[in-house]
């Protein structure tokens, strides 16, 4: 296999972000690749709710493709993904059991999987749910791609499986994702579709402080939120944010929430892309706690942990604005140096061309670029 090369991804979305995170995940590491000099054609089900949302329906850095079932899908890209040096089917692909028979029946050089969702999925697989992967699967990739480093690549190994599980963690584009220069105009905000898991941190570490502090302001931004949510009168809300509106949205707040689902937190080593998007636009961040944050963004120094609301209070009324600059200009130099789209690209390329060891900086089993 030689430089550059040719990859395939069938993922779950790039074309739209509307409800959900692959597309942002997806477009930092595709542009990576093109940035790289790599070819990637990016193959996408053509489903109403994306194809009504799509906020990048020409991208200039991929070949972007739809197939309205897996049938076409074959009769379309087949030869394609033959003559490709890689094909990564990634999680939450409709018909993605069906999907990956196929793919797996061409016989391409290298097929791999990108599990955006890895701690979802193993439980999932664990109470015999095959949504979009079955176990019989995990052994048939080269290589097998984890959002989720840690414990989980050994799990992936010795109980699923896996040939080879690296950790590809989420990224950002450095060169859209930075502060935009405008004033704050919200003490404390969030970025995030509706999730039952989430919501109860969400009450304890963002409407709870809300209430407390009535003359701070207050912004949650994402889809599907039920209507009888009770918001306090000084949290505004932003009921969907398209990427491009990201950056100005997270250089107008003093802090920005992460808050991690809970089958994330059980994995451990499993970074939402708002960290780095925060980061990246320096933003100072109060995050939950989970396994492998003190080494991504290490507490006090580039993060505030928030294990309830007096934690947030706190964070909000008694950092100063000279240690709270410093906190997201600590994260800003972690993100640039590791979690671009650009190093995940070169992670990527690196791991499909030496198929036979783990390349240096992805395996959670050597954390160097968490650590740099």
């Amino acid at each position: 296999m030689t430089w550059p090369l040719k990859i395939v991804i069938l993922g779950l979305s790039l074309s739209s972000s509307w409800g959900n995170g692959h597309a942002t995940t997806y477009r930092s590491l595709v542009r990576g690749l093109h940035e790289e000099g790599h070819e990637v054609i990016f193959l996408e089900r053509d489903v109403p709710w994306y194809a009504n949302n799509r906020d990048l329906a020409e991208p200039d850095f991929c070949s972007l493709s739809y197939y309205r079932s897996p049938q076409e899908l074959l009769d379309r890209f087949a030869t394609v993904m033959k003559q490709a040096d890689a094909v990564i089917v990634g999680s939450f692909v409709p018909d993605g059991v069906e999907i990956i028979d196929a793919v797996a029946a061409l016989n391409p050089n290298l097929l791999c999987f990108y599990d955006i969702d890895t701690p979802v999925t193993l439980a999932a697989l664990d109470q015999g749910s095959e949504e979009y992967l079955a176990r019989r699967q995990v052994p048939r990739f080269n290589v097998y791609f984890s959002f989720s480093g840690g414990r989980v690549l050994d799990r992936l190994e010795d109980q699923y499986g896996a040939r080879r599980a690296v950790a590809l963690y989420c990224s950002v584009d450095a060169e859209r994702y930075r502060h935009t220069g405008e004033r704050a105009k919200w003490d404390l905000g969030y970025l995030g579709t509706y999730s039952r898991d989430r919501q109860p941190t969400l009450l304890r570490l963002l409407l709870e402080p809300a209430r407390q502090l009535s003359t701070m302001r207050f912004v949650v931004a994402g889809p599907q939120y039920p209507d009888d949510i009770d918001w306090p009168p000084n949290v505004e809300r932003i009921e969907h944010l398209p990427p491009s509106g990201h950056a100005s949205f997270y250089s107008r707040q003093r802090f920005t929430l992460n808050i991690t689902r809970s089958d994330m937190i059980a994995a451990g080593w499993s970074p939402s892309v708002r960290l780095f998007e925060a980061g990246a636009c320096q933003t100072a961040i109060i995050s939950d706690f989970w396994e492998g944050l003190e080494e991504l963004f290490p507490v006090n120094q580039a993060a505030i942990v928030a294990r309830n609301s007096g934690d947030v209070v706190r964070a909000l009324t008694s950092i100063p604005d000279i240690d709270r600059k410093a906190l997201a200009q600590s994260a800003h130099t972690r993100v640039i140096a590791n979690h671009t789209g650009r190093v995940r690209a070169q992670q990527l390329a690196r791991a499909l061309i030496e198929p036979n060891e783990v390349a240096a900086g992805i395996s959670s089993r050597h954390h160097q670029e968490v650590n740099a």
